[in-house]
């Protein structure tokens, strides 16, 4: 049983832009508060949710006991994304998160289905759950503390009989260093494997984005799709949905900034022909999910944008870079192409001295270009050192302005 709601919401708002570390140490000032250590990480917490979970942020009774679990947790884009992505078919009404942590997804998926089992080996975390639940009106999430290991799915579930099971294996091991393997997460997803789609007809897998695709599907078979989620410019996460009994090729997806590209085969294997940039054309950097996902021939196959070079993922084309496109990476106008040599960095670095920096397939760091050019950094301007089909180039590039592409 928690602390009456009303002094805690008062002293959570009280001490929010308050440093966390120097308000410890006046314990002994806050004595006849008793929730004052789990104050203290709910307020660590809300710093770290306030633009990722705004929706928890904006709900001071809340309480969140574990500083790692609002690290770990998905974002309200990401946790509606997952959610999307299990009911896509629109007839499943219950689903099973086994991994529950903080809730933030099981908490998107009680949005969109009308049953939702939350479940977490942690006691501090499902308690904490059952209390936002509660508080963030989610009466549909039954609320369960079990270990989930090999031979006792049918004692988490309990009676329960979802449509979709939801697994986000932790990531870490017992000393606390990352793992990627899927035998070395927690809970042992190969282990539970034969368990989870005896039991329910589909799995929603979310995965490490440092996994290799091709083999985790390989390991796990039964895999329809494969979704590569990117949120703020980084990619967060691999999503996974097995079906019992699948044995096609899946699908892949790619998801970033509330769009979404589906990806066929011909997008993944490049055999164009290198094409030499100038003054006035459009550049496409793209981003993590689409690097991830292999999709180096995509810009190309489905936009009609040429590659710089057979091993240098920077795309160009002197027509505006097609608007589907543009969440998936970084849009530019080249303002000059010049060859990378001393002299041209010595003159480029004289004539704009501000701008960020990024070398790309030539053998220098971006550190070691910026240096050379002698520049520091600072948008809007953008200095690519780059190989081409015809040598290192380098391209003093401006960020895209929405006013300025048709």
């Amino acid at each position: 049983m928690y602390f009456c709601n009303m002094e805690w919401e008062q002293f959570i708002l009280e001490h929010s832009l308050d440093d966390v570390a120097a308000l410890a140490l006046a314990r002994k000032r806050h004595s006849d508060f008793p929730e004052f250590e789990l104050a203290l990480s709910t307020l660590e917490c809300r710093k770290k949710l306030k633009d990722k979970v705004p929706e928890w942020y904006a709900l001071p009774s809340l309480r969140f006991p574990l500083r790692l679990s609002a690290e770990q947790c998905s974002s309200s884009e990401t946790a509606r994304y997952k959610a999307s992505v299990a009911k896509a078919d629109g007839a499943s009404s219950a689903i099973a998160d086994l991994t529950g942590g903080l809730g933030v997804d099981a908490w998107a998926f009680s949005r969109v289905f009308g049953k939702v089992l939350y479940n977490e080996m942690k006691a501090e975390l499902s308690a904490a759950a059952a209390h936002n639940f509660r508080e963030l009106g989610a009466g549909n999430i039954t609320v369960r503390n079990c270990e989930l290991k090999a031979g006792n799915l049918r004692e988490v579930l309990d009676g329960f009989q979802p449509d979709v099971i939801f697994l986000d294996p932790a990531r870490r091991n017992s000393s606390g260093r990352k793992v990627f393997r899927l035998e070395d997460c927690t809970p042992n997803v190969m282990e539970l494997l034969p368990e989870l789609l005896e039991a329910c007809p589909k799995l929603l897998l979310k995965l490490s984005p440092m996994a290799d695709i091709t083999l985790v599907c390989h390991q796990l078979g039964h895999v329809k799709e494969v979704h590569v989620v990117a949120a703020g410019g980084e990619c967060k996460e691999l999503l996974l949905l097995l079906e019992r009994g699948w044995s096609a090729p899946y699908s892949l997806r790619l998801y970033s900034s509330g769009s979404v590209l589906p990806l066929g085969e011909a997008d993944l294997a490049w055999t164009g022909i290198p094409c030499i940039p100038e003054a006035g054309w459009w550049l496409f950097d793209p981003g993590k999910a689409l690097l991830k996902a292999g999709a180096f021939a995509l810009p190309c196959y489905r936009f009609g944008m040429s590659k710089i070079e057979r091993h240098t993922h920077i795309y160009v084309s002197p027509e505006p870079v097609p608007e589907q496109l543009r969440p998936f990476g970084r849009v530019l106008e080249i303002l000059e192409v010049a060859p990378l040599d001393k002299r041209s960095l010595k003159e480029i670095g004289k004539r704009y001295g501000k701008a960020d920096v990024t070398a790309c397939n030539i053998p220098l760091t971006s550190d070691e270009l910026r240096r050379k050019a002698g520049m520091q950094d600072g948008a809007p301007l953008h200095l690519y050192g780059v190989k081409s089909a015809e040598g290192n180039l380098l391209l003093i590039c401006k960020a895209y302005a929405p006013d300025t592409m048709s």
